[in-house]
């Protein structure tokens, strides 16, 4: 089945408003035309950056779909700090990040809220990007497989076949997360190859050919093509690199 490759820029915590807008109308400007007719491209600002993003993306009828980094489960309520999934869905974000391991090292969130996020994001019509990984000292254990499959099984708890399918799921080894460490090609081809086999046996032959798997750690544009050049490899989450909008263009352009 032919996958059409997603790289999502996952801004994190950096770049106002202001330089949000000039960093997207530069990496449109760097990327030939052509090359979004075989790759997507998802651009995931800050909550603050948007809003803004959105209308230049719509004004200008620009190549990208606009996605957000996190979200509660829940629409509504005594949440302070937080944002619903239904004031996500109100401008027309796409892509939802979640289970991301920073969300999950440093907030605290289970798998048990990674699933409900993931069912919330569903239910208003957007796409969940949901993230497994291990630690370095998991991977030395030789405990990586059993660690993503049950962050998958945990996470894909209650999602219909039809939805798991409609999906992307982003394997982010921990340790590769911010460090210039990445993965090889044969690593990471490895255990996504490991994941497509598990939503196989959790749902069947078609869902896990539809599924969409990418790969997130230190990627670049010096080490973009390898990684998705993997039979099993759908495009890359991208970091640090997704900052520089030239960096960025050329991975982009090797996951065309």
């Amino acid at each position: 089945m032919k996958r059409t490759p997603l790289i999502s820029g996952n801004w994190k915590m950096n770049l106002n408003h202001f330089e949000a807008i000039q960093v997207v109308q530069k990496l449109h400007y760097l990327v030939p035309k052509e090359v979004f007719d075989d790759v997507e491209v998802s651009i995931h600002p800050p909550f603050t950056d948007i809003r803004s993003v959105q209308t230049l993306i719509e004004s200008e009828e620009l190549d990208f779909s606009l996605g957000a980094q996190h979200c509660h489960f829940e629409d509504s309520g005594a949440f302070t700090g937080e944002v619903s999934p239904a004031f996500l869905a109100k401008l027309n974000t796409k892509y939802v990040i979640c289970g991301h391991s920073e969300r999950r090292e440093v907030f605290g969130e289970t798998d048990e809220m990674v699933n409900a996020k993931v069912q919330a994001i569903l239910k208003h019509g957007m796409t969940p990007i949901m993230c497994c990984g291990e630690t370095l000292d998991e991977r030395e254990a030789d405990e990586t497989e059993s660690k993503v499959l049950g962050q998958i099984e945990a996470g894909l708890a209650g999602v219909t076949n039809e939805q798991i399918a409609s999906l992307v799921i982003a394997y982010e080894p921990i340790w590769a997360i911010g460090t210039g460490k990445t993965a090889t090609s044969d690593d990471a081809q490895s255990v996504c190859a490991a994941i497509r086999s598990k939503i196989r046996d959790m749902a069947d032959d078609a869902t896990a050919d539809a599924v969409r798997i990418q790969y997130g750690g230190s990627v670049k544009g010096g080490n973009a093509a390898e990684l998705m050049g993997q039979p099993d490899i759908d495009g890359a989450l991208v970091g640090g690199a997704s900052l520089d909008p030239d960096e960025f263009a050329r991975v982009i352009q090797f996951g065309s």
